[in-house]
């Protein structure tokens, strides 16, 4: 059943000539509206400096599936909050001079708002010249300079993969370069911005993401929500060896003694026991496989003094 409101004639005439003026209102205010709403977003912006690396975090961090990268840093992953990748030397468009100086001016535009993140280890040495990266003046500049001038203005700092957390591959022995991680560079500039280490050698794009998540939603991380080595309790809070689908084989004592037999693979130079991270119940490669399900032993690449502190790789230490 239906209900029919009778109109005046004269009501009607005053709602059409109303109807202009509202849709010029909306029409008006609706983009206002859309702007203060995109105010409203809490933007990060990001300088993102890769130094003495192998590119293989920025492969892992961008392969990530949920959220994929394009969400990460084009969209609103938490609502209200959005990432602004201003700089990356590998995946802007941007070379050279032009790619530096926008580096450069991020830096001065946002100084002590943005988030530097680093990947790949600091050369020391000489003053840092054993890595550069561009010109001033016609001299080379150092990513020591460079870490010196981004380091100092952050509001915080991301160590992305083992070599920027603690030093890594580059400042194995005999390191003729001097590298160092980011903790141990800011030591030795007096740089008092907060680190939080991301290690792994790649660093997991879980880990990445989960940690700017947490940074997004909460804040920093408090000092209890770090280990000893400025990681995450929340990603490297257990050994791999706690939660290994090998651990029955050696509380039963079986142990393999060559690659492809069944049993725990400590003979084998596992360093699942003393290495923290959830790689057992988080996998890796879109949650596909894992390096002791795959047959190798564990390397501990999450841990400080790798790869010095663990080789021999394939014996037990």
């Amino acid at each position: 059943m239906s209900i029919i409101h009778s109109v005046s004639r004269r009501d009607f005439i005053r709602w059409a000539v109303a109807a202009p003026v509202s849709l010029n209102f909306i029409d008006d205010f609706l983009p206002k509206l859309a702007a203060a709403l995109q105010e409203a977003v809490k933007e990060y912006p990001i300088i993102w400096l890769q130094a003495s690396a192998c590119s293989g975090c920025s492969v892992s961090v961008i392969n990530t599936i949920h959220p994929s990268i394009k969400n990460v840093i084009l969209e609103q992953v938490i609502p209200g909050h959005q990432l602004k990748l201003l700089y990356h030397g590998t995946l802007m468009a941007a070379t050279g001079t032009l790619s530096l100086d926008t580096a450069r001016d991020a830096a001065n535009k946002y100084k002590g708002k943005y988030v530097l993140v680093v990947e790949g280890a600091i050369p020391t040495k000489e003053k840092g010249i054993y890595g550069t990266l561009g010109e001033k003046d016609g001299e080379p500049i150092s990513m020591l300079e460079w870490i010196d001038f981004l380091g100092r203005n952050a509001m915080a700092t991301l160590t992305v993969g083992t070599c920027a957390a603690y030093g890594g591959f580059p400042s194995a022995e005999p390191n003729p370069s001097g590298s160092k991680g980011v903790t141990d560079v800011y030591q030795m500039l007096n740089i008092a911005t907060p680190v939080i280490n991301i290690p792994g050698c790649p660093c997991h794009p879980d880990w990445f993401i989960g940690t700017v998540a947490k940074i997004l939603l909460y804040g920093m991380p408090k000092p209890k929500e770090l280990d000893e080595f400025g990681r995450l309790k929340l990603f490297f809070g257990r050994s791999v060896h706690n939660r290994c689908i090998n651990r029955d084989y050696l509380d039963e004592g079986i142990f393999a003694s060559r690659f492809g037999q069944e049993g725990c693979l400590l003979e084998l130079g596992c360093k699942g026991p003393f290495t923290n991270a959830d790689c057992p119940i988080r996998l890796w490669n879109g949650s596909t496989n894992w390096c002791i399900n795959a047959g190798a032993p564990c390397i501990g690449c999450t841990e400080k003094g790798f790869p010095d502190a663990h080789s021999p790789i394939y014996q037990r230490r």
